[in-house]
């Protein structure tokens, strides 16, 4: 699936938090209607098969309730996405990632082999499974993981296990670190913490621009890795690094090379990602709009700039230059390029131009999940799941307290139907009615989306005070109760928001006429 990624450290967000959010999209040509669901222990299998690769795996018997944004149809499995556990670990799952020719060379991807011909009959030949992949992380993984670190070694381990058909990117977080995991190849994989005061920009392209291997190997601090890593690199010649080392020179630099030609200290984007054209006009335009957003202060436009929408060393992580918020955000996960000449609603650039890059906000988007962990507000009150659903240009992102037992049939009961019973379709409409008069309907949005975002705060301040004068056992009902009259908020602001973009849309309709009928 095609999404865009941000992580931020909880010492650059605004109130000591740490943010992992994502984009979910749909492939070319399709949409993916999303709902947000709560999982019980009773409804989690004990036994998984994956729809696409037929693999099979025996899960443990201790579940925990979890929340997760699936598919509305499940004929292509549950892509379960973004969710909290009982134990407050957040799980994002996933970003598809590049590659290169090199690593899917030295460890290919596990991919279902159909079965041929008739079981039976002579020359049958059964199917092999493939691995594992987007449809199945968060199932297999987010019920039984208690912290971020443990969530990337469950995961870490079955892909060296199962395999993948996919390059995948996952997010972890808890309170305290968010950790960022990235698959290589079929079986190997590589993870980093994201630093406390940084942020980071993933836009389907691997992104991980340095690792410390000695650390992968040693204390763990900061670096994860498959277990043969070091050996597989070796073997496969994948380090790509030039050092002073490797140039004869006499440098301190030279006892970073290690005696078997892979460096403890490498770039892995280089290493195991892709620079190519597609890459230029689909990923690293991405991360120059999100960092340019985020970091204006530098040059990011014009012959001096810095990096340009075509650049491949955009750094992975950087610290931001204030404080980050949730507005924040969702500002860039709907970035359309607004004040560049590739803005496809704006004026400054040709028609060439407003098509060149592909948006952040885009037509395709299908959710958008913020995964927010408060840690100063009261325990049962720190998960704080906060949902955009339908494309990002037009739509709004509310709040709904992840540690509870159900969640608002507004959100929840999305299927195929085209209703405006379901947020995910009455934002599908409201886009699809003011997309053609973008300029007309643009401030109509946005005080939809101040109302509802405003509204969404509130709530949250009101109920954590609440929550912090009662007794445990009536907490769930409060916070369902919240979720309850922030969904209700948003039916009624997005029922309006609907009727205001259809009539202004309707009156710009090319068959109009200016003389009056009456």
């Amino acid at each position: 699936m095609p999404c865009t990624t941000i992580l931020i450290g909880k010492k650059a967000s605004y109130d000591g938090s740490t943010i992992v959010a994502r984009n979910e999209d749909s492939s070319n040509g399709q949409f993916e209607s999303k709902r947000l669901a709560v999982v019980q222990p009773s409804e989690q299998p004990r036994h998984y098969r994956s729809v696409i690769s037929h693999v099979q795996i025996d899960l443990p018997d201790n579940p925990q309730r979890y929340t997760a944004v699936p598919n509305a149809n499940l004929s292509q499995g549950i892509w379960g996405e973004a969710g909290f556990n009982a134990n407050q670990v957040a799980m994002s799952a996933t970003e598809t990632l590049t590659t290169n020719e090199r690593v899917l060379g030295a460890d290919p991807l596990v991919e279902l082999v159909p079965a041929r011909g008739r079981e039976g009959e002579e020359g049958y030949v059964p199917e092999v499974p493939g691995g594992i992949g987007e449809e199945d992380f968060l199932t297999i993984v987010l019920p039984y993981v208690h912290t971020a670190r443990e969530g990337v070694l469950r995961l870490g381990a079955l892909l060296e296990r199962y395999g993948t058909y996919e390059m995948n990117g996952t997010a972890f977080s808890d309170a305290d670190e968010i950790w960022w995991m990235e698959t290589v190849g079929g079986h190997h994989w590589i993870a980093r913490r994201v630093p406390d005061e940084a942020y980071v920009t993933m836009p389907n392209q691997l992104g991980i621009d340095e690792f410390d291997l000695d650390d992968a190997f040693g204390e763990q601090r900061d670096c994860l890795c498959s277990a043969d890593l070091r050996e597989w690199m070796a073997a496969n010649h994948l380090d790509l690094t030039l050092s002073d080392a490797d140039l004869g020179l006499d440098t301190c630099d030279a006892a970073t090379a290690a005696a078997d030609g892979v460096h403890a200290c490498f770039n892995p984007r280089e290493a195991f990602g892709s620079h190519s054209e597609r890459d230029h006009v689909y990923n690293t335009c991405r991360a120059w709009a999100m960092q340019r957003a985020l970091n204006p202060s530098d040059y990011w436009d014009g012959p001096d700039a810095d990096y340009t929408p075509e650049s491949d060393d955009i750094p992975w992580c950087r610290v931001p230059e204030r404080r980050l918020t949730i507005e924040d955000v969702k500002d860039v996960l709907s970035n359309h390029y607004e004040g560049t000449p590739y803005d496809p609603y704006g004026s400054k650039g040709t028609a060439a131009d407003a098509h060149r890059f592909r948006p952040i906000g885009i037509n395709r988007n299908c959710q958008l999940a913020v995964l927010q962990i408060r840690p100063y507000a009261p325990e049962a009150c720190r998960c704080v799941q906060w949902m955009a659903m339908g494309s990002n240009a037009f739509n709004t992102l509310v709040p709904f307290y992840g540690l509870v037992s159900d969640t608002p049939a507004y959100l929840r009961d999305t299927t195929d139907h085209v209703t405006t019973d379901s947020f995910y379709w009455a934002n599908r409409l409201v886009a699809a009615i003011a997309d053609p008069h973008f300029g007309d309907n643009v401030n109509t949005i946005d005080n939809y989306r101040e109302r509802t975002m405003s509204f969404g705060h509130r709530v949250l301040r009101e109920t954590d005070a609440e929550v912090a004068a009662l007794s445990d056992d009536d907490v769930t009902l409060v916070l369902e109760a919240a979720n309850e009259r922030v969904a209700s908020e948003l039916r009624d602001e997005t029922d309006k928001l609907l009727s205001k973009v259809l009539y202004t849309s309707s009156m710009l309709m090319r068959n109009g006429f200016s003389l009056s009928d009456h």
